[in-house]
């Protein structure tokens, strides 16, 4: 089941629109945030990744994402580079207006989780903060909750 709402942003009051999981309007721009989640660990593991899509009716950048279950969470890209998977953070990622950027597994964009502080397990929601910025130079942070899925999820549901 395909989940999303809105949360429109007062200064840093959100008021949500609708049921299921948050959404949200930066600024004047809204991003709506579909089907987070999260893939689960077992004991020691200290790192896994977390699975968004976005989309901006403005155009907009992911800048930062924190969580309190990670020491350090970052965005990354995976591409091919001569042949090889390479992986590397990065600082931003820009959401084209009107756009839906997946942030999913098998390449492309995630989030890393790292530092892990306890494993993950199936049914669990992990918070998770976005922080974005509008063309304006405004930012706004968004809290929403990202379901942790088996750990050999590879796809939204």
């Amino acid at each position: 089941m395909k989940h999303s709402t809105r949360a429109v942003l007062f200064g840093s009051i959100g008021l949500a629109l609708g049921g299921g999981l948050p959404t949200s309007v930066v600024h004047a721009q809204e991003v709506t945030i579909r089907e987070p989640w999260v893939r689960g660990t077992v004991r020691g593991q200290k790192a896994t990744g977390a699975f968004i899509q976005l989309t901006a009716a403005e155009s907009a950048t992911l800048v930062a994402v924190e969580s309190p279950v990670a020491g350090s969470v970052q965005i990354h890209e995976t591409r091919m580079e001569n042949n090889v998977m390479q992986m590397r953070p990065i600082s931003r990622l820009d959401l084209p207006a009107g756009k839906a950027v997946e942030l999913k597994p098998g390449g492309g964009y995630h989030v890393m989780l790292m530092d892990l502080k306890q494993p993950l397990k199936k049914g669990v929601a992990v918070p998770i903060k976005l922080r974005f910025e509008a063309k304006d130079k405004t930012f706004k942070t968004i809290e929403i909750q990202a379901q942790v899925r088996e750990l050999g999820a590879s796809t939204h549901k």
